[in-house]
């Protein structure tokens, strides 16, 4: 699935770098540049946490005897497909009012009478640390499913972009269609969800905890098994499997037709989007 990383870690970094660009735009705007290092302490510490609960979720896992194993592997498969699916419908509402919603917090902020500098720490660090601990999520549940190093090589690259779509906007550079990118890399992310989901079953029925609906729909592994070139990618782009049972492909389908109706249908414009929960 290397296609997958690379675009979760693109829209996930993509809105960390302009969550952090628009505070640090907004305050150097307003003359108070001295306010910046508090953007930066929060968003180091924000990928300090994401880094140690990605390392302590990874080592927990390989602790754990074989069918809590599997039964952890669905936890957080599924985990990440709510996720998944509750950050493509915010982000599609709220994207094109992003930018005025950080503003409002920046002035919260320089309000407060708790500090300004934990208060923007504050701001910066739970912005930052929402996208990582999501990332976390997500890589894990992909990475279970038995994505090689290639995965990870792809979820870097994706960051590495963000970062530089992230700079290149900041100073001016480079200017996207946010709503129409969120939109689209929206669909992707929802057709990642389901997989995720379709995964998870399966990891239930390994724990011994799901056992209904085991027959196999087709059986393609002599045809087109996900270890050719050709299986990879399908696997990787649209969660490809070669011998789907009944049950993962009910999930699948009944999960990927709701969403996307729900994703696709025009929504009323919103003056004022919150983050969800």
């Amino acid at each position: 699935m290397a296609l997958a990383p690379f675009l979760i870690m693109l829209r996930e970094g993509l809105e960390a770098a302009l969550i952090v660009g628009v505070i640090a735009s907004y305050l150097q705007r307003a003359g108070l540049r001295a306010w910046l290092p508090a953007i930066w302490v929060g968003t180091f510490l924000a990928i300090a946490l994401s880094l140690l609960v990605g390392a302590l979720l990874q080592f927990a896992s390989a602790e754990f005897p074989q069918k809590a194993q599997e039964l952890f592997e669905a936890m957080i498969g599924a985990a990440a497909a709510a996720m998944l699916t509750a950050m493509a419908f915010w982000m599609r509402r709220a994207g094109h009012a992003m930018s005025s919603e950080i503003r409002r917090g920046v002035d919260e902020a320089l309000a407060s009478s708790h500090g300004v500098a934990r208060a923007l720490i504050s701001m910066a660090f739970l912005a930052v640390a929402r996208e990582g601990l999501e990332s976390v999520f997500f890589l894990l549940a992909i990475f279970q499913q038995g994505a090689g190093p290639t995965a990870a090589l792809s979820a870097l690259a994706g960051l590495a972009v963000a970062m530089l779509l992230g700079l290149a906007i900041y100073h001016g550079g480079a200017r996207i269609d946010l709503r129409r990118f969120f939109r689209w890399t929206g669909v992707f992310i929802l057709v990642v969800a389901a997989g995720l989901l379709a995964g998870a079953l399966r990891h239930l029925h390994e724990a011994g905890l799901w056992n209904l609906l085991q027959s196999r729909i087709y059986d393609l592994t002599t045809v087109l098994p996900t270890s050719s070139p050709l299986g990879a990618l399908l696997s990787g782009v649209f969660n490809y499997q070669d011998s789907p049972t009944l049950g993962e492909a009910i999930v699948y389908g009944v999960f990927l037709a709701t969403v996307l109706f729900l994703f696709l249908r025009p929504h009323p414009a919103r003056s004022s989007i919150a983050a969800p929960a």
